[in-house]
């Protein structure tokens, strides 16, 4: 059965962009043990909500998972991983916190509950939800 995920990046260090520009990306790095925990749920077609954190703090685009979870090559010790994403398509506007926020269907998901984590996972619903705000131009 699919899943649903968010991960997190600031744009100054690795942008919509620069993964659109790329194709896929191994998402490293990650080094906390909750998100950690959710890279390693995550199978192939799984999809993700690409979020830029920072100033922007909005929903950008889909991505899926290609390539389920493995050591992370960045890590110089303790047990970290990482796993393959290719990006999909960007969302036709940018879904801000603010307005996730003020989505009655996404309270307590996990981007406002636990903002700090950088990898989440979401259900099923508000990831659709997210993804309605940012391509049916009467949800803003």
């Amino acid at each position: 059965m699919k899943s649903f995920w968010l991960v997190k990046q600031e744009p100054s260090s690795y942008s919509w962009s620069d993964f659109i520009g790329e194709d896929h990306t191994s998402w490293t790095g990650v080094r906390n043990y909750a998100a950690r925990n959710s890279l390693r749920k995550m199978q192939k077609g799984d999809e993700v909500l690409f979020y830029h954190s920072g100033e922007d703090k909005a929903v950008v685009g889909i991505a899926k998972v290609v390539r389920t979870a493995y050591p992370d090559p960045t890590a110089k010790e303790g047990d970290w991983s990482t796993v393959d994403l290719a990006a999909l398509k960007p969302l036709r506007r940018s879904v801000t916190l603010r307005e996730i926020k003020g989505n009655l269907r996404l309270k307590g998901i996990p981007l406002i509950r636990q903002s700090r984590l950088s990898v989440m996972p979401l259900a099923e619903a508000a990831f659709r939800e997210i993804v309605k705000m940012g391509t049916d131009p009467e949800s803003s």
